[in-house]
């Protein structure tokens, strides 16, 4: 199932994306009262509800899809008519993983890591598909992009054996992991680069994990105004998803709806010699493209202060 989650009167609605179109589940419900068990009609619902939410979901789409048939439903919109917010809304965490592609690692010289790096982000970062991004052009003009699979935590994990890992997880994203790069080495931690405003535009679909299937091959690509820079498979990455998922559970309690941002291949700006490397400017057009996920799209835009 993909979910989506867009803006109505300045309000998150819970959309479902199907072959007709994207299915408003509030106005839905509206129409067509729900025949079975309660439906879930918020992303952070379906995420704590888990396989009976996904289920209750799922058998309401059937039955509102049937009850459109042959008719124009309100409650079935067009993607391209919506303002999309990011597709997980409120994550209690945002945690991520840094130089966990092998070749990322060694294009930017760097040692491969013996344990997961991490860092956090924070939800002033989180912006939707479409949306434009703020360059914050008063404090940086390093400003790269970062293609990266997203896992979002569906069950409570601590202690998780690497072979119970995947268990805990309700499905897979898109992220721009945009990080501003002077900032980011002005000191040894690099929240700084990685937490500007809008700094992780998320989506477009929340994806549930048995769509997806094995995350650790997954094409990756990113497109910078329609040029390929990034080009890559998840089984480059050093840790795969559930040795992150365990790592991480054995230091702090992952909790439903925390997403785990599980670094970036090769390709940056940064991986570049320094005579090569041309930052994002004004206007730029970014595209993160995972295999059965999805295309996420920004553009880059001058901050006005």
């Amino acid at each position: 199932m993909k979910l989506l989650t867009f803006l109505s009167n300045g309000q998150e609605q819970l959309g479902v994306k199907t072959e007709q179109g994207v299915i408003h589940i509030a106005a839905a419900l509206q129409a067509v009262p729900a025949a079975g068990a309660a439906v879930p009609a918020d992303v952070h619902e379906v995420i704590n509800g888990g396989g009976a939410a996904v289920a209750a979901l799922q058998a309401y789409v059937d039955q509102a899809l049937a009850a459109a048939e042959g008719k124009a439903a309100g409650y079935l919109l067009q993607e391209s008519d919506l303002t999309l917010a990011p597709c997980v809304t409120r994550p209690n965490k945002i945690i991520c993983v840094g130089l966990n592609y092998r070749k990322h690692a060694e294009e930017t010289n760097a040692a491969i890591p013996q344990y997961p790096i991490l860092f956090n982000k924070f939800n002033n970062t989180l912006t939707g598909h479409g949306s434009d991004v703020p360059l914050p052009v008063k404090v940086t003009s390093k400003v790269d992009y970062e293609a990266e699979l997203v896992i979002v935590i569906g069950k409570e994990a601590k202690y998780v054996e690497k072979a119970d890992a995947l268990d805990h997880v309700f499905g897979y994203c898109n992220v721009n992991d945009l990080s501003a790069r002077d900032l980011q080495m002005r000191t040894q931690q690099w929240l700084l680069g990685k937490s500007c405003d809008g700094f992780s535009p998320l989506g477009p679909y929340l994806v549930t994990a048995d769509e997806v299937g094995n995350p650790n091959d997954l094409a990756v690509r990113c497109i910078v105004n329609g040029e390929v820079r990034q080009n890559s498979n998840t089984s480059d990455m050093i840790f795969h998803c559930d040795e992150i998922v365990s790592y991480i559970s054995q230091h702090m309690t992952l909790v439903p709806g925390d997403i785990i941002l599980t670094g970036t291949p090769e390709g940056v700006v940064l991986g570049l010699p320094e005579e090569q490397q041309v930052y994002l400017k004004d206007g730029d057009i970014v595209t993160i493209e995972i295999e059965k996920l999805g295309s996420l799209t920004n553009r880059m835009v001058a901050e006005r202060v």
